[in-house]
Order: C-alpha cells, then sequence, then structure tokens
C-alpha cells in the first residue's frame, strides 16, 4: 500500500491485527519482527536475523518512549485561558522523523495558548519551518493594529522587537531554521499590510472576539503558505549553481526550495478566553475528552480528515476542476495519484503553474538533486493546477466543565487506535493520577462512609501508574496493545526494536500533545 508520496505505509494496521485470534492468548509477533535482536544492556540498537529476539528491559523501553515527552504546567488565573497544562511526546518512525511539534503562550497583546502538530512528507523541511513560523503568523494576525504599528516603530529606530510568544520546548526539540533573515523579512512585510490595510474589528463582545481569532487563524495559514512558494521563486531567480556550491545552500534543509517542495499536514489549537478553536489541514486529528455525569468518557471529534475517505472534502476537490478530470484529481484515493492529504502547506509541485515546474525540473537539476525524489517530477495529468489548498478548516468549540482534554496527534496514532480508545485511556490515566494524591475528607463524612471512599480508590489505584506523562501513557499502549487493552511487553519490545528501514512498514512517526482542560470530577 503506498503512502503519501509512494512509500508503504498502513501495511502494519493490517498485518498485525489479522493475526489477533479469538483467544485469550496474546497474537504471534509479524514474522519480520520474531527475527529481530536486541543486545540486553546495549546502550544502542544493533540487528542482527536469523535468531529469536533478545529480552529488552524495561528501562531500555522507557529510555526510548519517554526520551522526547515533555510536561509543563500553566499558572491558574485569567493568562492560562482555561488550560491547566499539557503533556507531549514525539517518536520517529523514518529517519530522520518528519513529525514536529509546537506549543507557546501568547504574550500579553494577542492573548491566548497555542499547540500544534505537523506531519511532514517527503521529507521534515517543510513540516519543521512551519512549526517555527507559524505561531508568529497567529499572534501577527491577531494582534490590534496599535501593537503592530509598535512593532514597526521599534524596527524602523533599530530597537529590539518585544518578543510575542513564550515558546514551551523539550530541550530536544528542533530550533529555529536557517534563513532567519528571509522569515522575519516576510514576517514584517506581513504586518505592514495589515497596517496598510487598517481593517480591524474593534469589538469587545466574546462572540466578536472568536470571530476575529477564526479569521486569523485562516489568514495566517493563507498568507505563510504563500509566502513559503514567494520565498522558492525568489530563491530561485536569484541563485546560480555556482553560487550555491559556494554557499552550500543546496544541501540546506531548510533552503526555501527544498521547504516548498516538501509539505505537511497542520493541526493547531487556539485556546483563548475558555474557547478552543482547531485549524486543521490534512489528516492530523483533535479529539475532546468529555466526562459523562455517570463518569464514563465520550470522544468528540473537533477535525475531519481532509482525504478521499471523506466524501464532502472529495466533492470539493472535485468540484473545483472541469469535469473532463474528474477520473484523474484522485485517482488510487490520492491527489493525481500521489498524494494522501487533500489540504497542506508547501508541496508547490500541486500549485505551481505547469510551466514554472518544467522549468525547475529542466533548468535546476543540481537543487533537485537534494529533495527527495518523490517530488523530482511533474504530477502525471496536471492540467489546471492548484490542486493543493492550503486552507484550513476551523473548528470553534466553548469549553465546558465537562470538557477535560484535547488529545491533539498526527496520523501515526490514529492508525494503530480508535478515538475512543484513545480518550478512555487518558481518562482512565487521569483519574488514575488524581487517586494517588493525598485524599482529604469533606467535613461532616462519618466512618463508615469514609472506610466506603477509601476502598473505591484504592481498587482503582491498585497499582502505581508507569507514565506521569499522558501522551507517553498512549504511545507505550499504541505500539504494545496485545488486542485486548493491555500492553505486551514482549510485542512494544519488538515494535521498539525495529530498524529504521523496517519501522516504517508497520507505525509511522507519532506525535501526541495531551492538552488538560479541567480536573477530572471524582
Amino acid at each position: 500500500m503506498l503512502g503519501r508520496t509512494g512509500k508503504f505505509r498502513g501495511r502494519c494496521r493490517f498485518e498485525l491485527q489479522q493475526c489477533r485470534p479469538f483467544s485469550s492468548h496474546p497474537p504471534p509477533p509479524p514474522p519480520e519482527l520474531s527475527r529481530l535482536h536486541y543486545p540486553a544492556g546495549s546502550g544502542s540498537r544493533k540487528y542482527r536475523t536469523g535468531q529469536e529476539a533478545g529480552p529488552m528491559s524495561s528501562a531500555q523501553i522507557n529510555s526510548i518512549l519517554k526520551a522526547n515527552e515533555y510536561s509543563h504546567n500553566l499558572p491558574r488565573g485569567p493568562a492560562s485561558h482555561g488550560v491547566l497544562g499539557f503533556h507531549s511526546n514525539m517518536l520517529p518512525s523514518n529517519l530522520p522523523g518528519e513529525d514536529r511539534r509546537s506549543s507557546a503562550t501568547c504574550l500579553p497583546g494577542c492573548g491566548g495558548v497555542q499547540f500544534g502538530v505537523f506531519d511532514g512528507h517527503a521529507g521534515s523541511a517543510c513540516a519543521h519551518t512551519v512549526s517555527q513560523r507559524l505561531f508568529y503568523y497567529i499572534a501577527v494576525a491577531t494582534l490590534p493594529l496599535r501593537t503592530l504599528a509598535e512593532l514597526e516603530r521599534a524596527v524602523q529606530e533599530d530597537r529590539a522587537v518585544p518578543p510575542l510568544l513564550e515558546w514551551h520546548k523539550h530541550p530536544q526539540d528542533h530550533s529555529c531554521p536557517d534563513g532567519a533573515a528571509i522569515s522575519f523579512h516576510s514576517l514584517r512585510n506581513y504586518w505592514q499590510e495589515r497596517l496598510e490595510d487598517g481593517d480591524e474589528d474593534d469589538g469587545d463582545e466574546d462572540d466578536e472576539d472568536s470571530s476575529r481569532v477564526t479569521s486569523a487563524l485562516v489568514n495566517a495559514f493563507r498568507r505563510l503558505d504563500y509566502d513559503l512558494s514567494v520565498e522558492a521563486q525568489v530563491y530561485l531567480s536569484m541563485s546560480s549553481p555556482r553560487r550555491l556550491s559556494l554557499r552550500g545552500e543546496a544541501l540546506s534543509v531548510s533552503s526555501p526550495l527544498r521547504v516548498a517542495l516538501s509539505g505537511c499536514t497542520a493541526c493547531v489549537v487556539h485556546v483563548s478566553k475558555g474557547v478552543l478553536q482547531v485549524a486543521n489541514l490534512g489528516d492530523s486529528r483533535a479529539v475532546l475528552g468529555v466526562q459523562e455525569p455517570d463518569g464514563s468518557w465520550s470522544a468528540l471529534s473537533l477535525t475531519n480528515d481532509h482525504n478521499a475517505q471523506n466524501p464532502e472534502e472529495l466533492q470539493r476537490i472535485l468540484g473545483e476542476h472541469p469535469l473532463s478530470e474528474r477520473r484523474t484529481v484522485v485517482r488510487h484515493d490520492r491527489l493525481l495519484g500521489l498524494l494522501l492529504p487533500f489540504r497542506a502547506f508547501g508541496d508547490v509541485r500541486f500549485k505551481w503553474s505547469a510551466e514554472m515546474l518544467s522549468r525547475v525540473y529542466e533548468t535546476r537539476p543540481d537543487i533537485l538533486s537534494t529533495v527527495s525524489e518523490a517530488v523530482r517530477t511533474l504530477p502525471p495529468y496536471y492540467l489546471t493546477p492548484p490542486y493543493l489548498s492550503a486552507q484550513p478548516e476551523v473548528t470553534r468549540h466553548h469549553i465546558r466543565p465537562m470538557d477535560k482534554f484535547l488529545v491533539l496527534a498526527t496520523d501515526g496514532l490514529w492508525e494503530l487506535m480508535h478515538r475512543q480508545t484513545v480518550v478512555q485511556l487518558v481518562g482512565q490515566q487521569v483519574t488514575g493520577l488524581q487517586q494517588q494524591r493525598p485524599f482529604i475528607p469533606a467535613a461532616g463524612v462519618t466512618l463508615s462512609s469514609l472506610q466506603r471512599l477509601l476502598l473505591e480508590r484504592r481498587g482503582r489505584a491498585l497499582s502505581v501508574l508507569e507514565d506521569q506523562n499522558a501522551a507517553t501513557h498512549l504511545l507505550r499502549h499504541a505500539l504494545g496493545d496485545d488486542g485486548y487493552g493491555a500492553v505486551a511487553p514482549n510485542r512494544l519490545a519488538k515494535m521498539l526494536s525495529l530498524p529504521a528501514e523496517l519501522a516504517r512498514r508497520y507505525r509511522d512517526d507519532i506525535t501526541i500533545t495531551v492538552i488538560h482542560l479541567n480536573e477530572p470530577d471524582l
């Protein structure tokens, strides 16, 4: 089964599920997994075939699972906007991994808390760049004009520009991309155009404020995608093969052309004044964990996948092109037979004119030799571009007391787990952590009722949860699920031992952020 850009994808899910028998025994591992060998006590993974898999210790498993986990608590009060904190984690499958994540608090002026997951394809360049730049575009799109005027004066007077965001990053997260001068120049052009237009809604009502944020999210997504395209075209017109060779830019991971030729999906959450808004491109998802009055958990999806499995999205893309292309716009459930998501940043080979793309392919083999093979040729049946959109679908939701958390994750998680299972696992994990806190009985509680409460509490927390981080908890279950809701250590160890050239056949990169909104009612 071909993936977004022609790689094997999705085979893991079919193979691993079809071997689950209806019995009390865990399913046998796939043949490829049983041939792997992971030496116990080894500090690095080594592989040999033709032998039974060596045991991996729980310490080794945890070292891999928790290498990229990150947790952050927000201070209580209006500045948190209804967010208590978040847990995040990443587990790559590709080498290097193509997923990225971002989280930041908007500083006074725009307000709010932002989270994002970004799933790259044809390399990590686009996801890397978008994850670092998009939040600034959202901030500029949200800031009042008077604040933008202050930023412009600071630049003109050669003063330091005040920070717009407080980033929350794991120490191993990727730093800002190269070409910061280009990024700032494009961002400044954006706020200058906002100042020139002078279109600002001064309404103070919450609904008007939410509508303003919705428009800001759409404008920020579209503007960043436009800037990525323009920067790549300027880069092409101003650079020569000799100059690129001297400067080493042809091999730069974040050179503007490489960024534009690769692509990424994006799912971004903006929380402000108790209103949660999700802007989505592609097939990452945001799912709300809701605790019902009886204590059970239900899942509420806040995003739609933008692919051929979504009938409305399929009709949208078909309706944007002539009837004569009805059989070629989407082939084998992929855009022009190649790309799985129907909306994404970058991927200019589905957006630029055929003439421009042909000129790049014919005149710049020096640059094309440094990018993924999948993007070096013109797509078939390329007749009426653009075929790909960077227009996000925005969902608005007022946070209710029953809304306890939001799971934001790339499709690598959702390919392995149903949304209800994800919410159930996080709900149980959060409740279990609550049970470990000191119990303070309310006034007037009798000894008999106190005993009953303590017995119930003990029953819900018979064992100490291994993962304090909810995202890590999901990773452990997604990879080690025995088919019956428990984690099989051997299965988990073998999934984590897969070498890079084999791992991609069984799972995608997985990036998860769990945003805690309210404490569970206990």
